[in-house]
């Protein structure tokens, strides 16, 4: 394989709550105002991301992998998930409220609709003042609880509420309500699932006069419906070196705050590499190929690269593997 930091063009998503900020603060080339995510990297049937750089400009993700997948996943990643990629990454840009909704776990999304599950991280760009989070139940309920207070339309007075800045990072276990609120851009790291039980939608219509679905019932059977307070994630913030944010199963993530030339080594690592830029910008140098990564960037680094020399003046990365 010729290995190099490979970049890919993004998959842009119209949603009834986006807004332009993709475009405005991170160069995303959308047409309409109400663009709410871009997908960066993606294995999702029918969202396939497609490379936009070097010697592979035009392939698609899946095809890299089936040619090459040892050198591009990893071997670590190929015995846990053979040639499927188990990471999507977005930019999403909520201009109004998401829906409050949850994701199911991977035993349940694997009997009901052959997916892996979705457990996620958010990494907060940007948020409008007074902007919030829903993340779990304020108090421990149960299901008929729970059906109770959904039918007499009290859901809104379980929830909790988080008001965040840039830089606040949560994870979002499976089976979590949670909702991105009007206001905030945020980076997220998730499995490879498009799986997602909508619970409550602000009885607001679509663009054609339509309720959007809820999934009721899906989600009785896959929500957690107890009080925890185990989302919002405390790191470090040391300068010029590797913060371990989160280290999960499914994914984990470090945060690099730099302000000078980086080294990183990836010798050890049997896995591939993703780098986000969420602010500031860097050069990312293997040998004699690179790539330029802007806020609101993504690259692919394949397993088989073995360190990369991040040249920058100031970048805040946050980089993933798994």
């Amino acid at each position: 394989m010729k290995l190099y930091p490979l970049k890919f063009d993004p998959i842009l998503k119209e949603r009834i709550w986006g807004g332009t900020k993709l475009k405005e603060v991170l160069g995303k080339p959308i047409t309409d105002d109400h663009t709410g995510e871009s997908w960066e990297l993606s294995a999702v049937d029918g969202d396939v991301s497609v490379v936009s750089n070097g010697e592979y400009k035009g392939t698609k993700l899946t095809r890299l992998i089936a040619d090459e997948a040892e050198a591009l996943l990893g071997t670590s990643v190929v015995n846990r998930f053979g040639r499927e990629f188990p990471i999507l990454i977005k930019f999403i840009d909520a201009r109004k409220d998401l829906s409050v909704q949850l994701h199911p776990n991977d035993e349940l999304a694997r009997k009901r609709h052959g997916s892996f599950g979705k457990t996620e991280m958010w990494y907060i760009m940007d948020a409008d003042p007074g902007a919030n989070l829903i993340v779990g139940f304020n108090r421990d309920l149960d299901k008929d609880t729970y059906k109770q207070e959904l039918e007499n339309d009290r859901l809104l007075d379980l929830l909790n509420y988080e008001q965040v800045k840039e830089g606040d990072t949560f994870f979002i276990n499976t089976g979590k309500v949670h909702a991105i609120g009007a206001g905030v851009m945020l980076a997220e790291i998730q499995q490879t699932s498009d799986i997602t039980y909508r619970i409550y939608d602000f009885k607001r219509k679509d663009k054609d006069g339509n309720y959007r679905e809820l999934h009721t019932e899906l989600a009785l059977d896959a929500i957690d419906y107890k009080k925890k307070d185990d989302f919002k994630v405390a790191y470090s913030n040391r300068k010029d070196a590797v913060n371990t944010m989160v280290d999960s199963p499914y994914f984990k993530t470090n945060f690099l705050d730099l302000s000078r030339d980086f080294s990183l080594d990836l010798q050890k690592r049997e896995a591939f590499t993703i780098l986000m830029c969420v602010q500031g910008e860097a050069n990312v140098i293997y040998k004699s190929e690179s790539a330029t990564l802007k806020r609101g960037e993504t690259v692919l680094l394949p397993a088989a690269i073995q360190g990369v020399t991040l040249e920058t003046a100031e970048a805040k990365l946050l980089e993933v593997t798994i």
